[in-house]
């Protein structure tokens, strides 16, 4: 590594960043974990992601179709730092 001027790089503090304890209303789990599909729209799934870049935070939310996988839609959010 010295030779090739490489540098270990030190491991981040764990984060929480989903608080589970609270008392918010919580949307009911229609799937029931059965992500199989018979029919086009009968079922859709939805995700959402979030990296951090050196202007902030950059989230993507994702909606798929679970029988034919292909997106139904997406939007990206920028959260700049201030």
């Amino acid at each position: 590594m010295q030779r090739l001027d490489l540098r270990a790089k030190a491991a981040r503090k764990f984060k929480a960043t989903t608080h589970s304890r609270h008392s918010l209303p919580v949307a009911e789990n229609l799937l029931q974990q059965d992500f199989n599909a018979t029919e086009i729209n009968q079922k859709w799934a939805g995700d959402i992601t979030y990296l951090w870049t050196e202007e902030g935070w950059l989230y993507l939310a994702v909606v798929l179709d679970l029988f034919s996988r292909k997106v139904i839609g997406w939007v990206i959010h920028f959260s700049a730092l201030k």
